[in-house]
């Protein structure tokens, strides 16, 4: 029961979220049980264009490090506002946030080759987290109850809170900045005069992840005359004035 229970909740999640949180779960217990090397998975440009070792593409956005606090604390932060935007902002627009994710992943795989970069899962997680507090503006929050913030400022929180782990800086500017292009083409550009939406989200990828739309009920043409009961009165009082 108790297994029948976690699959239901496991298959309650959104599709999106639920592929790319496991595919990270599952590559960092790989990397704990030795059966892949963080060495096999980080970007490596040189191995990605002369070596053909075009799966760095993916795996560099799958792998936070090893179990620990780190490791917890982005899965959690990467688990709940993915989990927000696909039920909230995306609702019903399964393929807009796929293209989501991969204008975000083209842009930091394009980055990494100008910025040392070798493991982008923490900058993706950022840029999850800014978009979400851009388009909640007015909601408050707080941190682990030690201050309180509107949500834009959640990123700037995060990234304070990651320099005093030791993190690089420059990981999660690089995920701030390609959140706010995507805030901005989507959100921003396409509501001013003149603006338009650039991101077009390709027609199969809408036949391939968003359901069909509910066709709207019409009356069937043929009873538009009838009135309630089926009985159609119209024709009945033409008889009788025939009469």
């Amino acid at each position: 029961m108790a297994y029948q229970t976690l699959l239901q909740e496991y298959m309650l999640i959104p599709p999106v979220t639920r592929a790319y949180t496991t595919a990270c779960v599952v590559t960092t217990l790989a990397v704990q049980l030795d059966l892949v090397s963080p060495f096999q998975l980080y970007f490596n440009p040189n191995l990605i264009l002369r070596k053909y070792q075009l799966w760095r593409l993916i795996s560099t956005f799958l792998f936070f490090g090893n179990l620990g606090f780190n490791f917890f604390f982005n899965m959690i932060f990467t688990y709940r506002y993915c989990r927000m935007l696909e039920e909230g902002s995306f609702r019903g627009r399964t393929a807009d946030f796929v293209v989501m994710f991969v204008f975000g992943g083209v842009l930091m795989i394009i980055g990494a080759f100008f910025v040392n970069l070798l493991f982008l899962g923490q900058a993706f997680t950022i840029m999850i987290v800014y978009v979400w507090s851009r388009r909640n503006v007015f909601v408050r929050m707080n941190f682990f109850g030690l201050m309180n913030f509107q949500a834009p400022y959640l990123p700037w929180v995060l990234l304070g809170f990651s320099v005093l782990l030791g993190n690089a800086i420059s990981v999660d500017l690089v995920g701030m900045a390609i959140g706010h292009i995507y805030f901005f083409m989507e959100d921003v550009l396409p509501r001013q005069n003149g603006g338009q939406k650039i991101l077009k989200t390709p027609k199969f990828l809408k036949k391939l992840f968003d359901p069909a739309p509910e066709p709207e009920y019409g009356p069937l043409p043929d009873l538009d005359h009838l009135r309630p009961g089926g009985f159609d009165w119209r024709r009945r009082n033409d008889e009788d004035e025939a009469r």
